[in-house]
């Protein structure tokens, strides 16, 4: 427990935290204006926008792209970025699930009365979540449902006329897919991993903000700043790859508070190593069965999809799994793709 101190900042008011990477202790009005400030800072220096842009924010209703949301549509008024943000929110077909978190995603829109659209996998790929799980089982779930999420914000950011894509993942999560990666030797995927922003001319550029904020950080935000957000994890997340992975961190993260950082910083170096190789191997076409970006002759959706029409899965789909957490409910499932 943190003894009673006095904020190191405005020496006013009790400390309610100590920040993860220095150890400061703040008041909750300082850690707010530091935690904003560290966004604002991630923003500006990776150039992330130009005046103008349609914005999109992938919303789940979890606490991530609770605070992510909240945000950039605070800084956005007060430095005047010029944004025209909306939202953008997936429903995979969970019951009990993603069917109350979009009631939270309602509310936050309510809130700060930004345009919101939903996308489902139903309308985009005939089938709901609950239906692949039927017949693929606990496995390789998660995959089929990064793969799927993956081309849903694509096409919902297509709808919305932006190719600006803003997520809420933070160091956890990279930490968590910088390591997934380097375990399965997969260059292509560390080198857009281990970036704030990725994408390519022409495509969907993907923006992190809390790139750089620690999980824990978040849900202290979330907390002091009375953020609604939906705090149940997906009922099949439990049996990902990224969830063994995920307690890894943690366990580094005991012996060593900055492993995370040091994870980053490493995925970084590596990536930077293998940049031109992966710009060759990297060739961007249209899958010729339903004419949305790929970068082979069929896309991933499409073969999973081929895959569960003919009843012929494999026991190993394309390795293109999941996403984050932590080890309390954040209303986040763990199937983004290994390249965020």
């Amino acid at each position: 427990l943190m003894s009673k101190q006095n904020c190191a900042n405005c020496n006013e008011e009790q400390a309610s935290m100590r920040r993860s990477a220095c150890g400061t202790l703040l008041c909750k009005m300082c850690f707010s204006a530091a935690f904003e400030a560290d966004v604002h800072q991630t923003i500006t220096s990776e150039q992330f926008f130009t005046d103008g842009e349609n914005v999109v924010i992938g919303v789940s209703g979890g606490k991530d792209s609770a605070v992510v949301l909240h945000v950039l549509h605070l800084l956005n008024q007060r430095f005047n970025y010029g944004l025209n943000l909306s939202m953008l929110a997936v429903n995979e077909g969970i019951a009990g699930y993603r069917d109350d978190s979009l009631r939270s995603v309602d509310k936050q829109q309510k809130r700060y009365n930004i345009p919101l659209k939903v996308v489902s996998y139903k309308n985009l790929f005939g089938l709901e979540m609950d239906e692949v799980v039927e017949q693929v089982g606990l496995r390789n779930n998660c995959t089929y449902c990064g793969v799927f999420r993956r081309q849903a914000l694509e096409r919902g950011c297509e709808q919305l006329g932006s190719n600006k894509l803003v997520t809420g993942h933070n160091a956890d999560d990279m930490a968590e897919t910088i390591l997934m990666n380097v375990l399965r030797g997969d260059l292509n995927r560390l080198h857009r991993c281990s970036r704030p922003v990725s994408g390519e001319a022409g495509g969907l550029v993907r923006c992190k903000p809390l790139y750089r904020c620690f999980q824990k950080e978040i849900v202290l935000y979330a907390r002091f700043n009375n953020l609604d957000y939906f705090s149940t994890d997906c009922v099949y997340a439990p049996n990902s790859y990224r969830a063994h992975v995920r307690d890894f961190v943690k366990r580094l993260e005991l012996i060593r508070p900055l492993a995370i950082l040091d994870v980053l910083r490493s995925g970084q170096a590596m990536a930077l190593q293998a940049t031109d190789r992966c710009r060759a191997s990297t060739v961007r076409s249209r899958c010729s069965l339903c004419g949305f970006v790929s970068s082979g002759s069929i896309c991933h959706a499409c073969r999973l999809l081929k895959n569960l029409h003919t009843s012929t899965m494999v026991d190993e789909p394309p390795p293109i799994e999941d996403t984050p957490s932590n080890t309390v409910g954040t209303g986040r499932c763990l199937c983004t793709p290994t390249d965020l």
